[in-house]
């Protein structure tokens, strides 16, 4: 190809793109116009809503003081512990704070609530929320000794701690839940989501979980909202505890009323068992097997399982001509 073909190939490459990007101004009015249209959804306003990231942020700071030492590239010790604590704390007191405000001022605003000082309501709650944290790390003590009496494949509390994922989701539901107990809006289900999409296990930062609370592998596990679990709990991947399913017009009827179980002290849950309703108690002491299914109570020390599936044997060798037989 020679030179002025090359230019001439470009002009047109350029004039094509320019003839293309002309259609953009009619895209962007089209998009401007959904946001009047009754069945989108924006958030268009002079105010910003919390920010996902930045929470994500503070869920991983809460994490750093909750177990320090292990999540830092610096070392700790007991020399500087206290000029760790106290920069990290002082650091997430002013972001929590001003995400808490952002979070309440977005309610007052969109949905017409009364005015509740904002700036003032996130400083409160934001050091209310770190007063917690002392205690929360005597709790977490517990879930990761449960973890370690509950896996014999653990090693060490220390490969607990920076590896399961179980614990992981866990920490972050202790945190989420106490900011749902000062009834700050949205910003516990983005941290228990943020958990969620991580490892795959699913708490809404409503439920009530007690002490030395252990889950296994994980994956898969669902606690709805209003689920209660006692003390001594331990449940194993893929495990529901849940809702159940509701007529469109009962939707509204039961939103803030108990819809899922309740699971008393010292029980154990195997791999993908369902547990629905709230209404439906399972008693203390008590086993519910792998892929047991539930819709009601069950008494203390009790022992669910679901009968032998009946397993059809096939021979491997080709050509055998084994008939199929059942054990």
């Amino acid at each position: 190809m020679d030179k002025q073909s090359a230019e001439d190939r470009c002009k047109g490459e350029i004039a094509d793109n320019l003839h293309l990007r002309q259609e953009l101004p009619g895209i962007v009015r089209d998009l401007v116009a959904t946001c009047s249209y009754e069945g989108c959804f924006d958030h268009v306003d002079p105010e910003s809503i919390s920010s996902r990231e930045i929470i994500i942020d503070i869920v991983n700071r809460t994490y750093r003081i909750l177990y320090p030492g292990y999540f830092t590239r610096r070392r700790i010790d007991r020399v500087n512990l206290e000029f760790y604590y106290g920069q990290k704390i002082t650091e997430l007191f002013d972001l929590l704070a001003d995400q808490i405000s952002r979070a309440i001022r977005h309610d007052c605003l969109r949905y017409g609530l009364p005015c509740t000082d904002c700036r003032h309501r996130g400083s409160s709650e934001s050091l209310r929320f770190l007063r917690s944290l002392p205690a929360m790390r005597v709790v977490l003590g517990k879930d990761v000794r449960a973890t370690w009496e509950g896996d014999p494949a653990a090693k060490s509390h220390d490969e607990i701690i920076v590896s399961y994922p179980g614990l992981f989701t866990i920490t972050v539901y202790r945190m989420a839940h106490q900011l749902q107990e000062q009834n700050v809006p949205l910003i516990p289900r983005i941290m228990t989501e943020h958990a969620h999409s991580f490892t795959g296990i699913d708490i809404h930062p409503g439920a009530e979980i007690g002490e030395s609370f252990f889950i296994d592998h994980g994956t898969g596990v669902v606690i709805g909202e209003t689920t209660r679990i006692g003390n001594r709990v331990r449940i194993y991947q893929g495990v529901t505890l849940g809702a159940l399913s509701l007529k469109k017009a009962e939707v509204e009827q039961l939103r803030g009323r108990k819809r899922h179980p309740t699971i008393e002290d010292d029980v154990i849950i195997y791999a993908g068992a369902t547990i629905l309703g709230g209404d439906t108690v399972i008693g203390a002491r008590s086993t519910i097997g792998g892929n047991v299914w539930l819709t009601e109570s069950v008494p203390p020390d009790t022992e669910v399982f679901a009968g032998k599936a009946e397993l059809v044997f096939k021979s491997a060798v080709h050509g055998s001509g084994l008939a199929e037989t059942t054990p």
